[in-house]
């Protein structure tokens, strides 16, 4: 599982070194790389066990919906495998790079989700960390937290 989060910088070339404990999850099962997809302004890294979970249940929904096929063009159509080099770092496509909004020399936030892990641009991080503050004050959202026993 990915758990923690961690800092670190783009490079000139694009690429992100991802930590050791991160490296543990994904080469569990051999591999040596990831998928980086799109979503919610970040970045979404994925094992390829993980990801061909996904891949199996986007095939068995029925694409009546336009919002569906919509997301799964967006998702499915914006992944990349990533290959870990020697160095332990990924090179992130440029396209993910311009939507997630990550610059060379400028930090970006890796953060476990248990399942995968998210990239983001550290300015992007904090507004969203922001957001999740402003959030818990609303008593919706205090009450689906509170249901997890947290």
């Amino acid at each position: 599982m990915f758990r923690g989060s961690s800092t670190h910088n783009l490079d000139d070339k694009g690429r992100i070194m991802i930590p050791a404990r991160f490296r543990e999850v994904i080469n569990v099962s051999g591999d040596e790389s990831i998928m980086v997809t799109r979503m919610d302004g970040a970045l979404f890294a994925y094992a390829l066990p993980e990801w061909a979970k996904i891949e199996a249940r986007l095939m068995s929904v029925a694409e009546t919906s336009e919002s569906m096929r919509r997301f799964r063009r967006a998702f499915i159509g914006g992944a990349f495998d990533c290959a870990l080099d020697k160095q332990n770092r990924i090179l992130v496509p440029p396209v993910l790079r311009d939507y997630a909004e990550l610059k060379p020399k400028k930090e970006v936030m890796l953060v476990g989700q248990l399942n995968h892990f998210e990239i983001w641009s550290s300015e992007r991080y904090e507004k969203e960390l922001k957001q999740l503050e402003a959030d818990l004050k609303k008593e919706d959202v205090a009450v689906e937290v509170a249901k997890l026993g947290l």
